[in-house]
């Protein structure tokens, strides 16, 4: 009896379920899809923080709300929240809206697999071989490995903990106290991630050793030279370098040829953090801004910042071919990970992962290539470079702008603009697509 009217209850609340996620569907559809993307609509209805909270009445209570509240809840998660695919969105390096990613990315969600095993993500297992596989490629090599990492600063994260791994394989099994000082170096204007990384990493924030830049915001490597001998002096060990391919204010690329030589003489890891910049790899017109990149053991890449690929989607690639990235995270959990399953097991990509648990971020990427094709991409990014270039000339005309630097990637930098400083292609690609 009492069985009997828990699955009449069950029964009646998946039927409530999926009505409420139809309707939801529809609000999200009119809310974000349609008003979010409409130039007479607002990028966000801004509210201070405490009417926020009213607002939002983000209380969680004993006993739940009738259907008619939550999809209220719904409507008012959208209203005030900032439309990121509204062409007026000038905040970040990621804007606009791809509708074949975003396909993939809601199949994700439903699906809610993990990317750990062949046998509960065979799909996506395979379709993230090929994509990383197509990535390399670009970057020059025919070999390799790699893996999705949730964000640009935890794909540092991995390039810097391989590279480490690399170096003094003991860390793995004995700690930090059975390596020497180690020392890493990267340029002023690099990503944050990079000292994160080694606080995190335990290395310290005290050894990386900060290169000077020339006036477009490239590193100098004649001054890298010079840290690393200053590491040396210190009894440091030099064994990471960070190149930007596009850095996040001025959009510069350090001059990779030159600092895999001074990497490749001082026996260090050279790592490229493409993550804004890597997608110049698509174009034969501006690839010659990454020369040099396929001399790196590994390279960072986010393909949902130019490519509009949706967040979050972030790779980590590396030349290796001697399984660095599986001895350096393998924890050989036997309940997971058998050696005696049907299928090849080095398919199970999880032990490579610091992550158990890991979101499919292969599929927004992949469905959205395919509907466009290699073309579409290239496109995509000189479109995002012709478009910062007319912006930069049509406000040269202007007599209260300077130009700072010389534009490189797509970010045109004026000081008296702060809203463009960063951001001028999303600005205008946001239009398009």
């Amino acid at each position: 009896m009492n069985g009997h009217v828990h699955l009449e209850e069950s029964d009646m609340y998946e039927s409530d379920g999926k009505l409420f996620l139809t309707e939801a569907f529809n609000v999200i559809m009119e809310e974000i899809l349609h008003k979010g993307t409409d130039l007479k609509e607002k990028v966000c209805e801004w509210k201070d923080p405490d009417q926020l909270r009213a607002l939002l009445d983000l209380d969680l209570r004993e006993h739940g709300e009738s259907h008619k509240q939550l999809l209220q809840r719904v409507r008012d998660v959208a209203r005030y929240s900032v439309k990121t695919c509204h062409p007026r969105f000038f905040n970040q390096l990621f804007a606009g809206m791809d509708y074949h990613a975003l396909t993939g990315r809601l199949l994700t969600e439903t699906l809610n697999t993990s990317q750990y095993t062949y046998e509960v993500a065979p799909v996506f297992v395979l379709m993230e071989e090929e994509v990383l596989c197509k990535l390399r490629s670009l970057v020059g090599w025919s070999e390799g490995d790699g893996i999705f990492c949730p964000g640009g600063s935890m794909s540092n994260m991995y390039a810097m903990n391989i590279a480490r791994y690399w170096a003094f394989p003991q860390v793995k099994t004995q700690g930090l106290w059975a390596t020497p000082r180690m020392a890493i170096f990267t340029s002023q204007q690099s990503h944050y991630s990079m000292k994160k990384a080694a606080a995190f990493l335990g290395i310290g924030t005290d050894n990386v050793f900060i290169v000077q830049v020339d006036e477009s915001g490239s590193m100098r490597p004649e001054d890298l030279e010079v840290k690393i001998v200053q590491a040396k002096s210190q009894d440091a060990v030099p064994f990471f370098v960070n190149a930007t391919a596009g850095t996040t204010v001025q959009g510069a690329f350090d001059p990779l040829n030159r600092i895999a030589e001074i990497s490749e003489r001082n026996g260090m890891w050279m790592h490229v953090d493409a993550a804004w910049g890597g997608s110049v790899l698509f174009s034969k017109k501006h690839k010659h801004l990454v020369a040099g990149i396929e001399r790196a053991n590994s390279v960072t890449w986010n393909p949902h910042k130019m490519l509009l690929a949706g967040l979050q989607c972030s790779v980590v690639l590396f030349r290796d071919t001697t399984n660095l990235l599986m001895d350096c995270h393998s924890a050989k959990a036997t309940y997971l990970f058998q050696q005696d399953k049907f299928y090849d097991t080095s398919l199970d990509t999880g032990d490579k992962s610091i992550q158990c648990g890991r979101k499919v971020d292969c599929l927004k990427l992949w469905l959205m290539w395919k509907a466009i094709g290699t073309h579409g991409l290239s496109e995509r990014v000189e479109k995002a470079f012709a478009l910062s270039r007319y912006l930069d000339e049509e406000m040269e005309k202007r007599d209260n702008f300077k130009l700072v630097c010389k534009v490189q990637c797509c970010t045109v930098y004026k000081p008296e603009v702060v809203y463009l400083c960063l951001l001028c292609y999303i600005s205008v690609l946001s239009h398009l697509f």
